[in-house]
């Protein structure tokens, strides 16, 4: 079951199936306690009641002992001829022990040979499963004897009375609460944890986890912390010295063009301006990238439709061959000015390498969570499947139409792809059956 796959689940049936198995086992032990109980209670009282009717039969005369029997309690007694037996040779029951401890040396008490007529009532019964009843013989002191019949015990179950089942039900829903609260507690600051790692992906400057809880759980805390602040550093410094090396290469580079623009051999000139084109282009999509690892820009609700509009539109005026079709009704949360320099990327890659760029949208939901999904399709050759992944790494080129020789550096798509993973999306390449590209932009859909 899906809920069981979920950590908080398995401790929640762990904790449920724990506590009802212990409460079952202790209801269990109890019963058999209370019903050791009653059987030795029952036991004791018959031994009573037998030796009371043993010592008023052997106070009676022995013609007034049938007429008392008639009279009194019976349990099992029947004045009889007992059969000669030895009793130092004869393996007496646990009963007929206890019942001749209980009268003295005066009698003689000892077990019986089973006889299918000293159990009458389990004869007609016809209860042959069940343990055959016990009979003893009693020597009086005058010399008379009695027969004593002990049936096996019955143990019925007692009837369940109507509020035990309201009482387990009840005990039943407070164990399962109590488990789920339990669990709750238990797995909160995990998933806090989680939430924060991956918000950490889309926001590295997000304010650090409030440190409490438990000892693990600080500890925990504190380590997400540290590690978030060592990340956040590392990727400033890295950015701040790359776009410092590119903001401080446009100067002279700027200045190295003036001066070429005087140089009098017309197609020497060309070259070097063209090789100092490819330098500019280079240093400004080195700065684009930099800028895309800074996500200092807030987060803000935004319609991508408007933004889609927006971008074809200016792609249109330009004079690219830029389409597009559908709409999300959607908004989600982006930082625009970073988003738009995606889709841009994204359309100028489209018309450089396949002449076109026709966008569409689609939306779909993935674990409870809506997703948009925008597609840019172009006429080119497409990617071969084992270089789509590399062709995100920065600097890397293929050696088709795909080269510096068009204008491409190979900062485009990693630029796009830190961008969309910024705001929790993804980007994904597939050639498409009658050739060209298809990238698709995902994001997550926000509820305004």
């Amino acid at each position: 079951m899906r809920i069981f796959s979920s950590m908080s689940g398995r401790v929640f049936a762990i904790l449920l199936l724990g506590i009802v198995g212990s409460a079952m086992l202790t209801s269990w032990l109890a019963l058999g306690e209370r019903q050791k109980t009653i059987s030795q209670f029952r036991d004791s009282h018959a031994l009573e009641r037998a030796e009371q009717l043993v010592l008023a039969m052997d106070a009676l005369p022995a013609a007034n002992r049938e007429a008392f029997l008639k009279t009194a309690p019976r349990l099992g007694l029947r004045v009889t001829a007992l059969p000669s037996v030895d009793a130092d040779q004869v393996s007496n029951s646990a009963y007929a022990t206890a019942l001749g401890e209980r009268l003295g040396t005066t009698f003689k008490v000892f077990s019986l040979a089973y006889k299918p007529e000293y159990c009458p009532r389990l004869a007609k019964e016809n209860h042959s499963d069940h343990v055959p009843c016990e009979a003893l013989g009693i020597s009086l002191s005058d010399g008379s004897g009695l027969r004593l019949t002990i049936m096996p015990p019955r143990n019925p179950m007692p009837p369940m009375r109507p509020e035990f089942t309201v009482f387990l039900l009840l005990f039943l829903c407070s164990i399962a609460v109590l488990a789920y609260l339990v669990s709750r507690m238990t797995m909160r600051p995990l998933n806090q944890l989680a939430q924060a790692a991956t918000d950490l992906g889309q926001d590295i400057n997000r304010p650090p986890l409030p440190e409490q809880g438990s000892s693990e759980i600080l500890q925990a805390t504190r380590a997400f912390n540290a590690m978030q602040h060592r990340i956040r550093q590392h990727i400033q410094q890295r950015t701040h010295m790359l776009a410092a090396i590119t903001h401080d290469l446009q100067t002279p580079l700027t200045r190295l063009r003036l001066r070429l623009e005087k140089v009098s051999d017309t197609e020497l000139r060309d070259k070097l301006i063209g090789d100092l084109s490819d330098m500019q282009m280079m240093v400004k999509e080195g700065l684009d990238l930099a800028r895309s690892m800074d996500n200092n820009e807030p987060l803000k609700p935004l319609d991508l439709d408007s933004l889609l509009d927006s971008v074809c539109i200016d792609a249109s005026d330009a004079g690219q061959d830029v389409t597009l079709s559908g709409k999300t009704n959607s908004a989600v949360m982006a930082r625009p000015q970073a988003l738009r320099r995606c889709l841009n990327n994204l359309i100028d890659n489209a018309v450089k390498y396949g002449h076109y760029a026709k966008l569409s949208v689609e939306t779909t939901t993935l674990a409870g969570q809506k997703m948009v999904h925008v597609l840019i399709r172009d006429g080119g050759n497409g990617i071969p499947q084992d270089q789509q992944q590399k062709v995100f790494e920065p600097f890397y080129r293929l050696e088709t139409s795909r080269s510096r020789d068009t204008g491409g550096t190979g900062l485009g798509l990693t630029i796009a792809q830190n961008i969309a993973q910024q705001h929790g999306g993804s980007l994904r390449l597939a050639n498409l059956p009658e050739g060209g590209l298809e990238v698709q932009l995902s994001l997550p859909v926000t509820a305004i």
